[in-house]
């Protein structure tokens, strides 16, 4: 049931952002970087083009596990393609120049909630989602990551990072601390909403739970 929503949610949004994401299809079918890969409608694009790609890796990565006895495959094998495929591209977007890239000063802005005003309801929601993958399939990837405590350390960290890179790379963005705040929030809005299926006990490399300690005699 929960597929059949993000399919019908993701399907309702292409429709509604249809003609912004056809004026980058000519240049990203003729491979060019100006007017695709640096544009967030081509990388929107891009990755709804390589929604058929991650479907398949999925299935042939928990085909593989099934074959070796790996369970429950299905579940670990989404959560690394769905990690992957749901973070790279937000971050793509966010290392994407500004027009005054490398020649207007590096900015950063360290008042917690002053930014807020500014980003108005796309912002937000596009800070929301940009580690929400992240903050969804750790957890259910990771044992060690199944807390809240933690997928919010995680997400404020990357976040952190991401922010550095902006400044260290005069990308002509603001570093802002509500940035931090935003994508960590939406880090554990996401790993909420996929607690069910958390994983909850340590397994050994190959996938198998490690084997209880025998007692000494």
């Amino acid at each position: 049931m929960l597929l059949v929503l993000a399919i019908l949610g993701l399907a309702g949004a292409v429709f509604v952002v249809r003609r912004p994401l056809m004026m980058s299809a000519p240049a990203c079918m003729a491979g060019r970087w100006h007017g695709c890969f640096d544009t967030f409608n081509g990388v929107v694009l891009l990755t709804l083009a390589a929604l058929p790609l991650a479907a398949l890796v999925a299935w042939a990565l928990a085909r593989g596990r099934r074959a070796a006895g790996v369970m429950p495959a299905w579940r670990i094998s989404l959560a690394e393609v769905g990690l992957v495929y749901g973070t790279v591209p937000f971050l793509w977007m966010t290392l994407i120049p500004g027009g005054g890239a490398g020649t207007v000063p590096a900015r950063v802005s360290l008042v917690p909630l002053r930014d807020l005003a500014t980003m108005g309801p796309i912002g937000i929601g596009g800070n929301l989602l940009i580690f929400a993958a992240l903050g969804f399939f750790a957890p259910m990837r990771f044992a060690a990551s199944a807390s809240v405590p933690r997928v919010l350390a995680l997400g404020a960290g990357c976040s952190v990072l991401v922010e550095t890179a902006q400044y260290v790379l005069r990308l002509d963005r603001v570093s802002s601390v509500d940035d931090v705040l935003v994508n960590a929030t939406g880090a554990v809005l996401a790993a909420l909403a996929s607690r069910r299926w958390w994983r909850t006990t340590t397994e050994a490399p190959g996938g198998r739970p490690h084997p209880a300690p025998v007692p000494a005699r």
